[in-house]
């Protein structure tokens, strides 16, 4: 059995989880709703607020998309209750982000500004200018937003400059010696 795919999912109080027939599963919380289509051989029950997820068979296809079922459903459960933000950070000689209205506005050394906009998903918070916290409930969705900010200048590896995770580590280069032996 999957570690993970046999754990059961304890649904808060103030979450409504609703199974339709084909294994469509919405999620209602304090902080949005969220619907995912899965897998249809999963088995999902909900029963006394516990989500439980079983497998068909103990085919190879069934035991690695048992615990997928179950990490797909726990983080919408996540999603609605608590939401998922990462973090961004901007290194550089004047580099900074600033918000304008729904705007996130970015000087990251090009000739031009970059903006990039909210989605009605994503949230963009600029606590200071070399900051950028992303916000939402989906956590796939909040993920690939930060990795397409990150993308408009990623961390190189000579100087540190760029947009990277708050917790990234970016292992520096040595460059060119300069002095011929």
């Amino acid at each position: 059995m999957s570690r993970i795919g046999r754990e059961p999912i304890t649904i808060p109080t103030g979450v409504e989880v609703e199974i339709d027939d084909n294994n469509h599963i919405t999620v209602k919380g304090p902080k949005g709703t969220l619907e995912r289509d899965l897998v249809p051989s999963m088995k999902l029950e909900v029963k006394d607020g516990v989500l439980t997820v079983a497998r068909p068979d103990d085919t190879k296809q069934s035991r690695s998309l048992h615990g997928l079922t179950r990490s797909l459903v726990n983080n919408m459960v996540e999603g609605v209750v608590n939401g998922y933000k990462k973090e961004l950070s901007v290194q550089g000689v004047g580099y900074r982000v600033a918000k304008e209205g729904t705007k996130l506005v970015m000087n990251i050394g090009y000739s031009h500004q970059v903006t990039v906009e909210d989605t009605k998903d994503i949230t963009i918070d600029v606590p200071n200018p070399n900051t950028i916290i992303i916000n939402g409930i989906d956590k796939q969705k909040v993920g690939q937003f930060a990795a397409e900010v990150r993308m408009k200048r990623p961390p190189e590896p000579y100087k540190g400059k760029g947009i990277r995770y708050a917790n990234e580590v970016v292992r520096h280069k040595e460059g060119k010696t300069g002095a011929k032996k």
